[in-house]
């Protein structure tokens, strides 16, 4: 099986379709968040992190732990996609070796440095997205955010927003 397997037009079409409904996707590099993200949902600041100064290893430990989450939410033989803005997207088996670009990242970066780089279950059921000019990172959907909270990269310090927990509500 190979992984990056790049979307077809058709595939990229749809997909983007998709996010810019149930997202309302609306890239800024002024007004943020530029996503209505699902509940639950929360967002770490990562800005911290844009200068390398910070958190030695703190990179490594975002691959690693974002790779074990994905590999705990998919099936050996699922893919999730795999999506950099305004460039080729791909399918992702987070159980294949992961090839990585002439820098050594991703080929598509876990960590936005450069772009909205967003990685989605097939079915939009949990996301992780990394937002470019906010520096930020949002996780959204039950599952994902249980896992994080298990396997929190350093890098999830900072909480920027997050949808109320249901045990604020039953409080309420």
């Amino acid at each position: 099986m190979d992984n990056w397997i790049p979307f077809t037009e058709q595939e990229q079409d749809v997909v983007w379709e998709v996010i810019d409904k149930m997202l309302k996707f609306s890239p800024s590099i002024r007004r943020f968040p530029g996503l209505k993200v699902p509940r639950p949902f929360i967002t770490y600041d990562v800005s911290g992190y844009f200068e390398g100064t910070m958190g030695e290893g703190a990179y490594e430990d975002l691959e690693e732990k974002s790779l074990s989450v994905f590999q705990k939410l998919t099936d050996p033989d699922e893919y999730i996609y795999a999506l950099d803005w305004q460039h080729e997207c791909y399918w992702l088996n987070s159980h294949l070796p992961l090839e990585r670009d002439e820098w050594g990242e991703w080929i598509v970066p876990i960590f936005p440095n450069g772009d909205y780089y967003f990685f989605i279950e097939k079915d939009f059921k949990w996301g992780f997205l990394g937002h470019p000019w906010e520096r930020s990172i949002t996780i959204f959907g039950e599952e994902v955010l249980r896992c994080f909270e298990k396997n929190k990269p350093i890098m999830f310090q900072k909480i920027l927003r997050q949808s109320p927990s249901k045990v604020n509500k039953k409080k309420r």
